[in-house]
């Protein structure tokens, strides 16, 4: 029995360009780390709140991780309640996953509260209950990567079956996070229900191509693959410097580049030994955009969420 519990999670790249709700990349830069108290009042609440925000909803239905926490709690049908602190190190509503990552992290904290804590990948239904509250149905990408580490494919959701890929060797993610903000639920409203068949069999021709190169360490494929053609050309407008962006990354060595989720943020795959020179041409366009952007790397083999540490109970007494 645990008194105490604090886990982390990571930033993610959702879609990770080309695979839109079926591809999440893990992007441990930056993470998440919450802190559950078990308390004997049912339920869930929220205790500090502290790192990139000084506040966060304490409804449950309106906090990620307080919505993953109850999930989980429920399905347990544990007989105590939680308190969790959080330390929020993604940015919220920049494409980083990180409503996400607070539902994983706290999913994490609270297991290992549990009598009889659930496997590591069977939280993945409780995070999603969590990443609810962001956007309804839940996308997986972001979750399942945060959760998994490296990257991550969504081959069936009923039942759910999510695999991890191979991580290309040798290959980096460079991200920069304008100072600009993007609500994920209002981005998925703008996409259409319907799209011409020639962009729906290119679309399958560019995902096959990039999951191809990733399992055969291919950069010729990947760099063939990874465009997307079915919803980035929906969202451009909300970031009008992203051609540019882009123009700039491919000109510096980038094996692809695209939004990272809904953005605004902007990543891009680079070889380790180019990664500086499009890290700079992608700073060196926003720049000439008017806008500051913050550069974050990671590798694209980053791991997952993780317990940081458990008190038990004798010890907190």
């Amino acid at each position: 029995m645990r008194e105490r519990s604090m886990a982390s999670a990571p930033a993610s790249i959702g879609n990770v360009g080309v695979g839109f709700d079926v591809l999440g990349q893990a992007f441990d830069a930056v993470r998440d780390r919450v802190t559950a108290a078990r308390e004997a009042r049912p339920g869930v609440r929220l205790g500090a709140v502290s790192g990139l925000v000084s506040s966060l909803p304490a409804e449950v239905e309106r906090n990620t991780a307080l919505a993953a926490s109850q999930a989980l709690l429920d399905a347990a049908g544990a007989d105590f309640g939680v308190r969790l602190d959080i330390d929020k190190g993604v940015p919220v509503s920049a494409g980083m996953g990180g409503s996400a990552a607070s539902a994983v992290a706290a999913a994490v904290a609270v297991n290992a509260l549990l009598p009889r804590p659930y496997a590591h990948e069977e939280l993945l239904p409780f995070a999603l209950e969590g990443e609810r509250v962001s956007s309804d149905p839940p996308p997986w990408d972001n979750v399942m990567a945060s959760l998994l580490g490296g990257l991550v494919l969504a081959a069936r959701e009923e039942p759910d079956f999510v695999q991890r890929l191979p991580a290309p060797s040798g290959l980096v993610a460079v991200l920069l996070h304008p100072s600009a903000k993007v609500e994920t639920r209002a981005a998925r409203k703008l996409l259409k229900g319907e799209v011409p068949m020639r962009v729906a069999v290119e679309h399958s021709r560019r995902l096959a191509a990039f999951v191809a190169g990733c399992v055969g360490n291919d950069m010729g494929l990947i760099r063939a693959g990874l465009e997307d053609v079915l919803v980035e050309p929906q969202r451009q407008h909300l970031l009008p410097a992203l051609p540019q962006v882009k123009a700039a990354a491919l000109g510096a060595g980038a094996l692809g580049c695209s939004f990272s989720g809904s953005g605004p943020s902007v990543f891009a795959w680079a070889l380790a030994a180019d990664a500086d020179r499009v890290e700079a041409a992608m700073a060196a366009a926003f720049r000439e955009a008017g806008l500051d952007a913050r550069a974050y790397r990671a590798p694209v083999d980053s791991p997952g969420a993780r317990l940081e540490r458990t008190v038990p109970v004798s010890a907190a007494a």
